[in-house]
């Protein structure tokens, strides 16, 4: 039996498939490992099903015992491990795709409606038991009609548009590569970040955490959208210049944000919490049982799959 670590709890049917499979060093009571502890525990272990709170960086890497022959990340990210690294000691690295595609992309429209319909500033009011109605009370923004721009069209952006679809916004997005006809179903494809986000009244970010992206939304790109727009991340904070964008919700320039991602999670730039306009979120995308089970079954997958093969399909480097 290949001995695997697995550095945050899972739920328990898929801990049980695990220690079925292998001989699996479960994180009972869900300690958020440090990279020493990450180390330590690896010793003598072929694998590690690990998560995004692991950072598995170039140094913790160079450190990890020859045993390990893989590094199944529980997620369809994996910008927490350096996969460069891995690829050059011969681990395979894999992640989770497909299977957390629909509850993001509801995630993605919770946060849309709640930041178009100022659905925290309601939340607060009710909260007070003051409130009284009137014909101007927290007017927000209709989704009918409005454009939507979608950065990254990948599975999750597409799930999103086809959602957004369904309460009538015109769909426009960017992508590495134009997406075919059939695909598209009438999205309108821009060839670059300035011309989506200026036809964008409503943005929701769904691409990769990469170099490129990388603060992707700044000082400079935030004047690209329309004054009272409104921008949603649910990929990841990385994405996102968070003093530009506190300095662009405070002039107006954009109207509200909905985020369940950010850089350096569970922290939080704390103006975002002063910010009315802002409905946010602790990193729900995922958080369905079903798509929890999918995910953590898939990870145990990939390490099986590899053991029992020298190969598996959603191995990334």
């Amino acid at each position: 039996m290949k001995k695997v670590l697995v550095t945050r709890k899972l739920l328990r049917s898929c801990e049980d498939k695990a220690s079925k499979l292998f001989d699996a060093n479960l994180n009972s009571n869900d300690e958020l490992y440090s990279q020493n502890k990450l180390l330590k525990l690896s010793e003598g272990c072929d694998g590690i099903l690990s998560s995004l709170t692991d950072k598995i960086d170039e140094e913790t890497i160079k450190k990890l015992p020859d045993t390990i022959k893989i590094i199944s990340n529980f997620a369809v990210g994996f910008g927490n491990i350096d996969v460069e690294a891995a690829r050059k000691r011969n681990i395979a690295v894999t992640n989770t795709p497909d299977v957390l595609t629909d509850a993001t992309a509801e995630i993605a429209m919770l946060l849309i409606l709640g930041a178009c319909r100022r659905a925290n500033e309601g939340i607060n009011w009710v909260k007070k038991e003051n409130w009284k109605w009137s014909s101007d009370f927290l007017i927000g923004k209709q989704l009918t009609g409005s454009r939507l721009g979608i950065l990254g069209m990948g599975r999750i952006g597409r799930a999103v548009a086809k959602l957004a679809k369904s309460f009538g916004m015109e769909i426009h997005y960017r992508n590495r590569s134009r997406l075919k006809p059939e695909i598209e179903e009438g999205a309108k494809f821009h060839e670059s970040i300035k011309s989506l986000f200026s036809v964008s009244d409503v943005l929701s970010i769904c691409c990769p955490a990469t170099k490129e992206t990388k603060d992707i939304i700044n000082k400079d790109t935030l004047e690209y959208f329309p004054t009272g727009a409104i921008i949603t991340n649910v990929a990841r904070g990385d994405m996102i210049d968070d003093e530009a964008m506190v300095q662009a919700l405070n002039s107006r320039k954009i109207y509200a944000i909905g985020l369940d991602v950010y850089k350096g999670e569970p922290r939080i730039h704390s103006e975002y919490l002063k910010q009315p306009t802002a409905f946010i979120l602790p990193h729900l995308g995922s958080a369905t049982k079903k798509t929890r089970t999918a995910m953590a079954d898939l990870a145990i997958d990939n390490i099986d799959e590899y053991f029992s093969t020298g190969k598996c399909k959603n191995i990334i480097n």
